[in-house]
């Protein structure tokens, strides 16, 4: 086992949306458990959080980048070290939910993100008139936009924080370990030099 053994999983988790769906906010609320009044992300916020996967420690860094149009066009920068993805809708804005889908859908498309699990996040189940889980699956065609794919969908308000830590857990879960495929190398590589070296004696 060694040393590299000790050093805990390193994932990241992007953290996508249109611009005021409430990313920030949940990252925030996450983290600080806290309320924060955000401004529009230009650029992107980066968080590092502990968790725990299948009883091992795991960093999980989630990268907030920015929704609006302009900063959209850089999200694909962001998806080759993925993990899963997490996009958050503001289920109260049915103006948007339209251009929420098609983002979500090209996203989708990218090739360094196939097989990556998807976490949708229904934000702001508090407000009134808010869509329910089972009209966004619906209206966002998730089953077939995700066959491929692991997802879930999760109700939450960021300002309130119900179904936030849920969310959250529910990450935790469904992300690939890029560990799990890399140990298994090293331990069928290590497993082939000691049959090699034994068969020599």
């Amino acid at each position: 086992m060694g040393l590299r053994g000790s050093k805990q999983p390193e994932v990241q988790v992007l953290l996508l949306g249109l611009d005021n769906a409430g990313k920030s906010t949940l990252l925030y609320k996450l983290k600080h458990n806290a309320c924060v009044g955000t401004v529009p992300t230009i650029g992107f916020n980066v968080e590092m959080f502990e968790a725990k996967k299948n009883r091992k420690n795991i960093a999980l860094t989630v990268w907030d980048v920015g929704g609006q149009g302009k900063m959209r066009e850089y999200w694909k920068n962001f998806h080759q070290d993925a993990a899963a993805v997490v996009f958050v809708v503001d289920s109260s804005d049915k103006e948007r939910l339209e251009e929420a889908r098609r983002e979500l859908e090209n996203t989708l498309r990218s090739e360094q993100l196939r097989g990556r699990p998807l976490i949708l996040l229904a934000n702001k189940q508090d407000v009134n008139g808010a869509l329910t889980v089972t009209e966004i699956k619906d209206l966002f065609n998730l089953r077939r936009s995700c066959s491929a794919r692991d997802w879930f969908v999760q109700p939450c308000s960021a300002s309130t924080g119900v179904g936030v830590e849920e969310a959250f857990k529910r990450v935790v879960q469904m992300v690939k370990l890029p560990s799990d495929t890399a140990a298994m190398k090293d331990n069928i590589k290590e497993t082939v030099h000691y049959l090699k070296a034994s068969a020599r004696h």
